[in-house]
């Protein structure tokens, strides 16, 4: 952040994107456009311009495909450039805990080539969603100088940090999602290019294994956290509480003591 103020901080930044900025009064009492005026870029490798960026296409991008009908989400230039379109070997672990036991397993079957699977960490399932996504490259591939695979998850991960990870499938494992459905050795298509996250599974196979699958059963029958699992939505809609949705923000009149 101090590169980033020497640099020419917030205001370098909208004077990059002026032809993009909308009016609009902010708290400082000013149009934000009028912030950028007399701004400059003084180290242009902490704050790119516009016909120099880091990458032509990054961002966030949305995946969808009978693995994700509801979307995921993959961020491009934290990824691997040749794992954007990839297809391989799923290897799944049901819950976090079955990952944390098992992803240093030095027999544990994955090659670089393989897709991990985490089910059970969405806004349902852990419950809460969170930042586990960014699953460890296992110990096994590590040590044969291994640095990024292919993961896919119903999780979060933070902003900072990297890999080729696919977070927040909808609908998540817990809620009956076709990710709660995955088996090892299954085979996972991801296309960046095209937002398609695909499970190579015949529908009628799906079918079969949506008729047996049964969620996890869940650690709270009471309080807030019954609560919350009852009524989350899911991550495609923000992962709020669904007798939240439309509600009016009237302001609290009374004292808060």
């Amino acid at each position: 952040m101090e590169d980033f103020c020497y640099a020419g901080g917030v205001p370098a930044v909208l004077a990059q994107l002026r032809d993009k900025l909308r009016p609009a009064f902010t708290v400082m009492g000013k149009d934000i456009t009028s912030y950028h005026e007399g701004a400059e870029i003084f180290n242009d490798d902490v704050i790119r311009s516009v016909d120099n960026p880091v990458k032509p296409a990054a961002g966030l991008r949305v995946l969808r495909g009978n693995l994700a009908p509801n979307g995921a989400i993959i961020k491009p230039s934290a990824a691997s450039e040749h794992l954007l379109e990839h297809e391989g070997k799923a290897y799944v672990f049901e819950n976090i805990e079955d990952m944390k036991a098992n992803i240093d397993r030095p027999d544990l079957p994955v090659d670089e080539n393989s897709i991990l699977v985490l089910k059970g960490c969405g806004p349902k399932g852990y419950p809460g969603m969170p930042e586990v996504g960014n699953m460890p490259i296992p110990q096994v591939l590590v040590e044969k100088g291994v640095r990024d695979m292919v993961r896919v998850s119903d999780g979060r991960m933070s902003g900072t940090a990297f890999g080729t990870v696919v977070l927040h499938v909808t609908p998540e494992s817990n809620a009956g999602g076709t990710l709660g459905l995955v088996k090892t050795d299954d085979r996972i298509r991801l296309s960046t290019k095209n937002g398609a996250l695909e499970l190579l599974v015949s529908d009628a196979e799906l079918d079969e294994r949506r008729k047996a699958w049964e969620p996890e059963e869940s650690l709270y029958s009471r309080g807030y956290a019954k609560l919350y699992v009852d009524h989350v939505l899911q991550a495609d809609r923000g992962a709020d509480l669904d007798f939240l949705v439309g509600k009016d923000t009237r302001l609290v009149t009374r004292e808060s003591h």
